[in-house]
């Protein structure tokens, strides 16, 4: 960059593009009536299992209400990720929290085998 250039830009980008204020206050509001549950480790986890079951297409779009259609390989990677977690977060869970990851794992696993046939 030039020294004349940094002394006069000559104009200036504005990016205009996305929610306007109002949109962003709105969306940043929690949705009235319901009150989201506490961010935990097990809440996390179901999450995950949600999401897993959504690829597989056995779980209704929130929003449309239809099936989804049943995509396996992000479900894969989806359930791999569950198992990285269960690898790398050994010895330091709740017996409580071992056991829903155990639990979640192997209900995924069948209804992945499943989904396949």
């Amino acid at each position: 960059m030039s020294e004349e250039e940094g002394q006069n830009p000559g104009f200036k980008v504005v990016d205009k593009r996305g929610r306007s204020d109002e949109e962003e206050t709105e969306a940043s509001e929690e949705p009235r009536g319901q009150e989201l549950p506490a961010a935990d480790f097990s809440t996390f986890l179901l999450s995950l299992g949600t999401s897993a079951l959504y690829h597989l297409g056995l779980v209704k779009d929130p929003e449309s209400g239809e099936t989804a259609e049943a995509n396996r390989p992000l479900a894969k990677q989806t359930i791999d990720t569950l198992e990285i977690l269960q690898q790398k977060t050994q010895g330091n869970l709740t017996e409580q929290e071992s056991q829903l990851l155990q639990n979640l794992l192997t209900e995924l696993r069948m209804r992945f085998v499943e989904a396949g046939k």
